[in-house]
């Protein structure tokens, strides 16, 4: 099965990631839109147009699904993605909520953090409190994908950037949804300040994660046999960050 994974730029390899881990799929494509990341400050127009011009980029890949790894593009594009094809499409956000519902109490305190289009959207907090989350706040931390897109993934930037959002919290999550696929890549440095600062452990949820558990739930999907990967990287401006922080994936072909 050969299935593509779209991301605004190199976060989506975190879902990628997963996906390798959990060898479902005989060939991935990636494909992140480096050259105009990021999408989270974007008008939902914008986002919904770039979305499609990403579905004609797969059209000559033939893929059988499509993965959408940027919660932006979950939050506004998906209904006129799905409009234009036939193929199947998987959005991060519907799998976030299935993965907190499954597995934590309904009067758990949630923070979610994501870009400004996917706070703004507010799927988020509306898809958990329909399922009666009601302690569930959200927050746009924006400025970490710029500086996760330039490879500052830890050091004194990245803790100022977390000081000047988290400062103002009066009290910890027990859940903190990343909300952005960029976010798995500062995930330590993230939890890190939530321990150190509010002296109580945060649990994580990833988007990774969330997507191969609906995958295998809505789709029946399962680890396959040969536990060989066919994987091609794409972007459409300069993918030298891409092919750096990829590099890693490569042992889980």
């Amino acid at each position: 099965m050969r299935v593509g994974v779209f991301d605004s730029g190199v976060g989506g390899l975190s879902v990628l990631e997963s996906l390798l881990k959990a060898r479902l799929f005989e060939h991935i494509i990636y494909y992140g839109d480096t050259a105009r990341v990021p999408y989270g400050p974007k008008d939902p127009a914008t986002i919904a147009k770039f979305s499609l011009e990403a579905l004609d980029f797969f059209k000559p890949h033939h893929i059988d699904m499509l993965v959408v790894a940027c919660n932006s593009v979950s939050a506004w594009a998906l209904p006129a993605m799905r409009a234009k094809t036939q193929i199947p499409i998987v959005g991060v956000i519907e799998a976030g909520v299935l993965a907190i519902t499954q597995s934590t109490p309904k009067d758990t305190p949630i923070l979610v953090l994501g870009t400004k289009a996917t706070i703004r959207s507010g799927r988020y907090a509306r898809e958990l409190k329909e399922q009666g989350y009601d302690f569930v706040d959200s927050l746009a931390t924006g400025l970490f994908v710029p500086l996760i897109e330039e490879g500052v993934l830890e050091g004194a930037l990245l803790e100022a950037c977390m000081q000047h959002y988290f400062a103002p919290l009066k009290s910890a999550p027990s859940v903190l949804v990343l909300g952005c696929t960029h976010f798995p890549w500062i995930a330590t440095p993230l939890q890190n300040y939530f321990t150190n600062h509010f002296n109580t452990p945060v649990r994580l949820v990833h988007s990774g994660e969330a997507i191969v558990a609906r995958l295998k739930i809505a789709y029946g999907l399962s680890t396959k046999p040969d536990n060989s990967t066919l994987l091609e990287l794409h972007a459409s401006g300069d993918k030298v960050l891409l092919e750096h922080l990829a590099k890693p994936l490569h042992a889980l072909i």
